[in-house]
């Protein structure tokens, strides 16, 4: 018979689980770094407790127990995190005053590195893959109550069957299958769902990200209309106001943004939401500084969304330094 691994043991076990465990508090949370701190807190929770381990399940799943119970009562206390379009306002003209409100939990992007995105050889891929981490279905899932986000992230994302999320929610069987058939209502009134496919980048999309950098350091603005659908929308929390359609898009950039000439704006690829991303540098007095995290959806072609994230911690979050000191673009 094999003796039940110690305490010792735990963190060897343990650790490789890190990534997706974050993945799923922030799919519960929609922000990265409450997501950090609450994965923590789980494995502090299951030290304390491994010597109770029994092992009647896989120590993932127990994991994942303690990992939706610290969320749950996270939620407890917190409100939803929403984007802009999430606030239920209409969109807004391009010229119309900015307004700030930091005092809405804004739903943040996460990088792919910190989420798992791309181990196609973990075996717990399924649970860091690109569709489940999509920043349009982290703000869906931000609209169900807690209880029926853990549900549905169990049923539909960890394919756990309805008695294991039953225990690990504290409710019955039959429980779990009516919430999960709210949930699922629910989600099925917003795009994209958990069945939608994320393809790879094409030649063509990967050509326009080309133009899409070009045109901000540049500052081409009119040769942004032609990079994005017609209803493509546009969100920058935490500025209330979102924007729809191009030439307001375009109106935006040329009236709201600081930049002022070609070199003003240095834009770094990076990785979030298993989506194209980038991390934006404002030059000031010659130094480009962090400004903004730029999250872009594709429909065919077109880009048909762009969340960019007015939120400097991120940086640090995404690995990269306060001021950009690459050369600067000419």
């Amino acid at each position: 018979m094999t003796d039940k691994p110690t305490n010792e043991d735990f963190l060897r076990l343990a650790d490789p689980m890190r990534r997706e465990l974050l993945a799923h508090c922030y799919r519960m949370m929609g922000s990265v770094h409450e997501a950090e701190d609450l994965v923590q807190e789980t494995y502090l929770r299951a030290w304390r407790g491994y010597e109770n381990f029994e092992g009647r399940s896989s120590l993932r799943t127990w994991l994942y127990r303690i990992a939706t119970t610290t969320c749950l009562t996270a939620l407890d206390s917190r409100s939803r995190r929403p984007l802009p379009t999430g606030l239920g306002a209409p969109s807004q003209e391009a010229t119309a005053p900015l307004v700030q409100d930091n005092e809405v939990l804004w739903l943040e992007p996460v990088p792919d590195a910190l989420a798992g995105v791309g181990g196609d050889d973990d075996p717990a891929s399924i649970v860091t893959s690109r569709e489940s981490i999509r920043l349009a279905l982290i703000a869906a899932l931000q609209h169900l109550p807690p209880r029926q986000r853990a549900v549905l992230i169990l049923r539909d994302v960890l394919k756990w069957k309805a008695a294991e999320v039953a225990e690990a929610v504290g409710t019955s069987t039959a429980a779990v299958n009516s919430i999960l058939q709210r949930a699922r209502a629910q989600l099925s009134e917003v795009s994209p769902s958990l069945d939608d496919p994320v393809e790879p980048l094409t030649q063509e999309q990967r050509a326009l990200l080309d133009r899409y950098v070009a045109a901000f350091e540049n500052y081409d603005v009119d040769s942004l209309v032609d990079l994005f659908t017609k209803d493509a929308v546009w969100e920058m929390p935490p500025f209330v106001g979102w924007y729809q359609g191009p030439e307001t898009i375009a109106e935006l950039t040329r009236t709201q943004c600081p930049a002022e000439k070609a070199g003003d704006l240095k834009l770094v690829p990076v990785a979030a939401n298993g989506q194209p991303a980038f991390a934006l540098y404002y030059r000031r007095d010659g130094v480009y500084e962090q400004f903004a995290i730029a999250v872009l959806t594709f429909s065919g072609d077109r880009i048909s969304h762009v969340g960019m994230f007015f939120e400097e911690a991120l940086f640090g979050t995404f690995g990269l330094p306060p001021k950009w000191e690459g050369s600067e673009t000419k």
